[in-house]
C-alpha cells in the first residue's frame, strides 16, 4: 500500500488549568491552558469521535481518527507543553522539580505506548538561548532546585554574562542571615513532545493521551463587587465565561459575608480551561463528542456553559453531541470549601 507524506503538524492546544489549592504567596495563581491534539486544516483526516474527561487532577482524551483518503498518510504529531516562566512572582500549581515531563504526559496509539521526542528551548524575548545554558550545564527547567543551585555555583563572570543576556537576574532578600544576592533564572522554557505516525487508508486509528491538570485559583470568591453584589467588570466576565446562575450568587454572597466578619471565606475559586476550538481543524465536524466533567469532590460547586449537560454521578456531568463544531472553549469554575474554622 502506498503512503502519502503530508506536513500535518498536530499541535496540542493547551487549555486546562484547574484547581484544588489556594495560592501560597499571592492571592491568585497563574492559570495554564491545556488541550488536545490539533491538526492544521486537513481534508483527509476526520475526527470520527472524541471522548474528553476533565477533572481537577487529570485530563484524558481518546480520539478515533479516520483516514478517508485512498493512501496512507504519515504525519508529524506534536503536543506543546505549557510554557514555564521564571521569577519569584510565578506561582502556579506545577512542580518545577518534577523534571521535564512536569504534566506527566503520556500517549498511545491503538493500544501501543508511544515514546515521543522532546524539544526544549530556553527563550528570552523569543530568542533561543538554549545553547548558552547547556554550555554551562544549567538545567533547563527554570525555578527548579537544580537550575537554581547551578546558577549559584557559577563564577561571577559567567553569571554576569547570563544576566547581560537576560537569562538570569540577581535578586536580593534576607534569608535570615541578612540581605544577600540570589541568582534567579529569567528565561521561559518552551517544551514540545513530538512523534511521527501513520494513518492507514480507509481505516480508523485510536489515539489516547493524558496529563495532569495545571491549576489556577484564588483564596476567595472574586466575582462580586466590593459591596458583595453581582456587579462590575469581573462579574460580567464570569457570567460570559462560566454562565453563573442565582445559586452561585447566593453562595458567593454567603462566603463574602463570612469573610467580611473576619472568619475567612467559605469557598475559594478554582478554574479549569480547555481549548475545544481546535476541533474545527479537522475534515468536517467531530462525528461524536462526549464530554465528562468531574468536579472532584461532592462538596465542590461547579458552573460552566454548555447545552444539554446532565448530572451522571455524585461528582460527574456529561454532555454528548453529534456532528459537533465547537463554538467556544471549555471554561469551568469550581467553588471549593476553604480550610478555615467556621
Amino acid at each position: 500500500m502506498t503512503k502519502t507524506v503530508q506536513t500535518l503538524c498536530v499541535l496540542a492546544a493547551l487549555g486546562l488549568g484547574g484547581a484544588a489549592l489556594p495560592a501560597l504567596a499571592n492571592d491568585s495563581t497563574a492559570q495554564m491552558k491545556t488541550g488536545g491534539l490539533e491538526f492544521v486544516q486537513t481534508d483527509d483526516i476526520e475526527m470520527a469521535e472524541e471522548k474528553l474527561y476533565v477533572s481537577p487532577d487529570k485530563v484524558t482524551v481518546e480520539y478515533r481518527f479516520h483516514n478517508k483518503a485512498t493512501k496512507d498518510i504519515e504525519a508529524l504529531v506534536a503536543f506543546p507543553m505549557p510554557n514555564l516562566e521564571s521569577g519569584l512572582e510565578v506561582n502556579v500549581a506545577i512542580d518545577y522539580d518534577a523534571g521535564d515531563n512536569f504534566l506527566g504526559f503520556t500517549v498511545n496509539q491503538d493500544g501501543k505506548d508511544i515514546k515521543p521526542e522532546l524539544q526544549q528551548k530556553a527563550l528570552v524575548h523569543g530568542v533561543d538561548l538554549t545553547d548558552r545554558l547547556k554550555a554551562l550545564n544549567i538545567p533547563l527547567v527554570p525555578n527548579s532546585k537544580a537550575s537554581t543551585e547551578a546558577l549559584e555555583k557559577l563564577p561571577a563572570d559567567k553569571l554576569a554574562e547570563l544576566v547581560t543576556l537576560g537569562l538570569a537576574r540577581v535578586d536580593q532578600w534576607d534569608d535570615g542571615k541578612g540581605m544577600k544576592d540570589h541568582p534567579t533564572s529569567n528565561w521561559t522554557l518552551n517544551s514540545v513532545y513530538w512523534w511521527k505516525t501513520v494513518y492507514p487508508a480507509g481505516k480508523d486509528v485510536i489515539v489516547k493521551h493524558s496529563y495532569k491538570t495545571s491549576v489556577g485559583g484564588t483564596v476567595d470568591v472574586t466575582y462580586l463587587d466590593e459591596n458583595g453584589q453581582p456587579k462590575g467588570e469581573q462579574w460580567n466576565d464570569y457570567v460570559k465565561r462560566y454562565c453563573l446562575d442565582d445559586d452561585m450568587v447566593k453562595v458567593a454572597q454567603k462566603s463574602w459575608k463570612q469573610n467580611q466578619a473576619g472568619k475567612g471565606p467559605l469557598y475559594v475559586e478554582n478554574w479549569i480551561s480547555y481549548i475545544l476550538m481546535t476541533g474545527n481543524n479537522w475534515a468536517g465536524p467531530i462525528g461524536k463528542f462526549t464530554l465528562t466533567v468531574d468536579k472532584g469532590k461532592p462538596e465542590n460547586l461547579i458552573s460552566l456553559c454548555g447545552d444539554g449537560i446532565k448530572k451522571t454521578g455524585a461528582t460527574t456531568f456529561e454532555m454528548q453531541k453529534t456532528e459537533f463544531y465547537p463554538e467556544r472553549d471549555l471554561e469551568i469554575l469550581l467553588l471549593v470549601p476553604a480550610n478555615f474554622q467556621q
